[in-house]
Parts: structure tokens; C-alpha cells; sequence
């Protein structure tokens, strides 16, 4: 997995440097175009904007593969100051034209988010923790079995009295209890066995949580299709797989991210004339670029000292509202008030947009 996500983010710093302008250096000049044999009298071509120098290095060859993978030019160093301390002085400046010393919105969003993904794989933020162990599971699922024998005992006492519905209660409940008779029987033959479970899943970790949840019927699935539930259901029995399959489809499917925002940036400027849905859209790719971009870092930060997630999480909580509010203020050219209550619904909306696009990540990557 880990080698896919380098490779997710290898390829998407590939992908981004492709829509990017071309800004090499150009060195000695030639009489004529290498490229396309026009005459030329500077340092690129006039006809096809080819550098009038072509380097055949080994050391040059270094410079384009970094350019590629992580745009290594004076550009990233003008937009990343930008994006962090006056994002909307930065997206004004490409809306309104000047771009030749930024990298553009979408290569620094295709390269951030898949780097973003590429570093929560290996410092595990994007895995699930173990939370219990083997005995305080048996001892949870104990006190289940008791608690189910004790309703059931309730629902046929009601049952004999004649109480309305009572029966079908009572059948419910005595569902319940083999359920929960069964997995403890589980559990306690994995303790039996040193430890182990048949289905080779780990005692306490949350692949066997989720396995048993779908085995026991705890974790249902109703997605209108029972094709499509069947086909979540049998994915969740691996969790493992399930997991990647959910990390590889969120990754590829990112760019859902900015056609889903694009309309709720919109609808806050709809009576305001000027600006259009390109303007929105750079506003949208340079803000998820540096939600990217501080994710990463609190993911990393916390990796590396357990006590810096505290911060980090302090720094989401703090930085992603007044960035937003920042960026705002600065491209639109709003008053603090405007801003204000902008980005108090930006917030509401980002709540909606994340909700549809892990919706649409949970049923690509379990029903595809």
C-alpha cells in the first residue's frame, strides 16, 4: 500500500508538472530553433517557446525529473509563502492574470493531495489503531450475553402477559443473545488457541471488530440494491482490503473535491457581479491546496512526537478558519464583516461537501 500511495504521488507530481507552463533556463543561444528551425534571437523561441539552448547533462536530467515530481523551480518558493500567510492576495494574483510567478492552482492541488495521502500512509494516519484487548473484549462480550439474557427474559415475561408486539420482540431479543452467545464462543476459542483466531485475524484489532460485526449482523448495509449490499458485505470481511481499496479510490477520486465546492463558493457571491466560476475554482484549488498541505504536516508532526497531535490538531481547529477567512477577504476584497460571515458558512459547507465526498468514496470503493 505504501508503495502504490509513493507511486500515487510520484505520478500526480508528473501529472501536475504537465499542465504546467514550461520555465526552464535556457543557456547559449542557437541560430535556429532545435525544435521547429525557426530563426530565433533569444533565449526561447519565438514560433514554438522551446528553450534556444538544449542541455544533454546527466545533472539536467536530476533538474527535470525534481521539476516534474515536485515542481523544483523558483515558482513553488513565491506561491508556498503566499498560500500560507496571504492567500488571497495569491489567488487575485492568478485570476487577475499575472501568473508566470506562481505555480498554477491545480498543479499545486493534483501534487499537495496525492502527497498528502502519500505521507498519512506511512505515518499511519490514514490506519486505524488497535483499542482493546483480547480479554477486555471476552469481558465486554460477557456482560452483552448477560445483558441480552436479562431483555430476553423481560420480553417473554411480557410475552405470557399478553402485551401487544411483545412477541415479536421477544423473538428479536432471543436473535440478539446467539448472536452474542457466538461471539463470545469466538472469542474465547481465539483465547483457547494462544491467542489466535481461524480466520487469522488479530484478537482486539479493529479488522476483527469490523469481520465479526458483519458475521454477527451488527453492521448492516442498505444501499437500495442488494447486489450492491452483498458486494459491501463481502468486502468488510476482508477489512484490510477494504481499507486499501477505500484509501486507493479516495486518492484517485480527489478531484471530486473541487467540483462539489465550486457551487457553494458560488452561491455566497451570487448577488455580487464579477466574479465568475473560474474565479471560484481558483479559489477552491489554492484552499484545499492548503488544507492539503497542513493535514500533512499535522499528520507527519504527530507521527514523529505523540504529544505534537495535540497541537496539530489545535492548528486545524485554529488555522483552517482563518485561513479561510484570509483568503476571503484578500480575493474578493471583503470587509471584515463580509468575510466574517462567509466563512462561518464556508465552514457549514465544507461539513456537506466532505459528507457527499466520502459518500461517494465509500460507494466507488466498495460497491466498484
Amino acid at each position: 500500500m505504501d508503495i502504490d500511495a509513493a507511486g500515487g504521488a510520484a505520478t500526480a507530481g508528473l501529472v501536475a508538472g504537465a499542465v504546467e507552463r514550461p520555465a526552464g533556463h535556457a543557456g547559449d543561444l542557437h541560430g535556429n530553433c532545435t525544435d521547429c528551425g525557426e530563426p530565433v534571437a533569444g533565449n526561447f523561441c519565438a514560433n514554438c517557446g522551446q528553450p534556444t539552448h538544449v542541455h544533454r547533462t546527466l545533472l539536467h536530467l536530476v533538474e527535470e525529473v525534481l521539476h516534474g515530481v515536485m515542481h523544483f523551480d523558483a515558482r513553488i518558493w513565491r506561491t508556498l509563502p503566499l498560500l500560507a500567510i496571504n492567500p488571497g492576495r495569491l489567488t487575485r494574483e492568478w485570476v487577475e492574470g499575472r501568473r508566470t510567478r506562481y505555480v498554477s492552482p491545480l498543479a499545486m492541488f493534483l501534487f499537495t493531495v496525492f502527497l498528502t495521502f502519500f505521507l498519512f500512509s506511512f505515518s499511519g494516519g490514514l490506519e486505524p489503531k488497535v483499542t482493546t484487548t483480547l480479554p477486555d473484549r471476552i469481558a465486554a462480550s460477557r456482560t452483552a450475553v448477560a445483558e441480552a439474557e436479562k431483555a430476553l427474559q423481560e420480553a417473554e415475561a411480557d410475552a405470557q402477559t399478553g402485551e401487544p408486539g411483545s412477541a415479536g420482540v421477544a423473538v428479536g431479543m432471543r436473535a440478539a443473545l446467539d448472536a452474542a452467545r457466538d461471539r463470545l464462543a469466538s472469542l474465547e476459542a481465539a483465547q483457547a488457541e494462544g491467542g489466535k483466531r481461524a480466520d487469522g485475524l488479530e484478537p482486539g484489532s479493529w479488522q476483527a471488530d469490523i469481520h465479526d460485526a458483519v458475521v454477527d449482523g451488527r453492521l448492516k448495509t442498505n444501499l437500495g440494491n442488494e447486489h450492491l449490499n452483498e458486494k459491501v458485505r463481502k468486502k468488510l470481511l476482508n477489512p484490510d482490503l477494504a481499507l486499501y481499496k477505500l484509501q486507493q479510490t479516495t486518492y484517485k477520486f480527489a478531484f471530486l473535491l473541487v467540483p462539489l465546492s465550486i457551487p457553494f463558493v458560488a452561491l455566497l457571491f451570487l448577488w455580487r457581479r464579477g466574479w465568475t466560476l473560474y474565479d471560484h475554482g481558483v479559489f477552491v484549488l489554492y484552499s484545499l491546496t492548503a488544507m492539503s498541505i497542513l493535514f500533512a504536516l499535522v499528520s507527519v508532526l504527530g507521527a514523529l512526537w505523540s504529544p505534537l497531535a495535540i497541537f496539530g490538531s489545535l492548528a486545524v481547529i485554529i488555522g483552517v478558519p482563518v485561513h479561510m477567512f484570509a483568503q476571503l477577504r484578500g480575493a474578493y476584497g471583503l470587509s471584515i464583516f463580509s468575510a466574517g460571515w462567509r466563512t462561518l458558512a464556508l465552514l457549514i459547507f465544507c461539513t456537506w461537501v466532505i459528507s457527499l465526498f466520502f459518500l461517494s468514496i465509500v460507494l466507488l470503493g466498495l460497491t466498484g
